[in-house]
């Protein structure tokens, strides 16, 4: 009896290391836009400043620094209840990986390097109203399947990450890269990709930076593009203010201009306020040159679980 004793608590204090050293969650956001474009009638939009998802995510502390992670991310538009991906379960993220002190390695369906900074000073929130929605260089393989990804530590603010993907099912291969270096008030990104497909190759180029006066943050990017002998140059300047505690207004012009072609451009406003640090209401206008909207107002919701 007392050897039966000690082995259940034996066990119970095995598992209690377990499931301590072990998490999973689920997290989501909820994200819906109602907008207006010009000639066009009223429409709602899921994902006006994040695309809405489902997720689970999960880490398991291995000892010595090492934990092994996986995450499964669902993507669905919130106005009509439909996957965002016909065929795809997990189609915004699906890897498992490690990671310590030499950084993380993931492994599966993965955001590129590229991505990681895309839009990271694109100003009114990176959203539909953005007026960077005029841009070519966001026009790239985001997430493609069969991924291979490496992020490094942070060392004085910077770091970097690499991405690739195998050819295999689709034929197409995207590589890119990206280094980073965010300390205090500033942040400066470049990042490089290119997509190989049977019709050829297409690169990408972007550079962004921000500095946070603290009145006031100043937003900067570029972006290139290049497919074959046709070049198209990005640009997009603004600035985040905060009005208050829980305000902040958004403001911002973009441009994008292919060789032989008129010049496009957007200029966007908006204002997001927090209603609390899961909920956030937001609106604004973007008003486009040469490309469509032209002009478009909307109104959003967001939430994060």
């Amino acid at each position: 009896m007392k050897k039966s004793l000690i082995a259940l608590a034996v066990l119970g204090s095995v598992a209690g290391v377990a499931q301590a050293q072990s998490s999973v969650s689920v997290y989501g956001v909820a994200d819906a836009v109602l907008h207006k474009d010009k000639g066009v009638s009223a429409a709602l939009t899921s994902g006006g400043v994040s695309g809405s998802r489902l997720g689970f995510k999960g880490t398991e502390d291995l000892g010595g620094g090492l934990k092994a992670n996986f995450l499964l991310e669902h993507g669905f538009k919130i106005d009509t209840g439909m996957q965002g991906q016909e065929g795809a379960s997990f189609n915004r993220q699906a890897y498992v990986g490690l990671s310590g002190g030499f950084g993380e390695f993931k492994l599966g369906r993965i955001w590129t390097a590229y991505d990681d900074i895309s839009g990271a000073t694109n100003p009114v929130f990176d959203s539909v109203l953005s007026p960077t929605n005029v841009w070519a260089s966001s026009g790239y393989a985001a997430n493609p399947s069969n991924g291979i990804y490496y992020a490094s530590p942070a060392m004085g603010g910077v770091s970097g990450a690499f991405s690739t993907n195998l050819k295999e099912g689709s034929g197409n291969q995207s590589n890119a890269f990206h280094v980073k270096y965010e300390g205090g008030p500033v942040y400066a990104g470049v990042a490089y990709q290119v997509d190989k497909t049977a019709t050829g190759d297409t690169k990408f180029t972007r550079v962004n930076g921000s500095y946070d006066l603290g009145a006031a943050k100043l937003l900067a990017g570029y972006g290139n593009v290049k497919a074959g002998s046709v070049k198209t140059t990005d640009l997009t300047f603004g600035a985040d203010v905060p009005l208050g505690a829980n305000l902040v207004l958004s403001a911002g012009y973009a441009s994008s201009k292919t060789d032989g072609a008129e010049r496009l451009s957007g200029l966007g406003l908006g204002v997001a306020y927090s209603l609390s640090k899961r909920t956030t209401v937001y609106g604004g206008f973007l008003d486009t040159k040469n490309t469509g909207p032209d002009t478009r107002y909307g109104f959003g919701l967001k939430h994060t679980f």
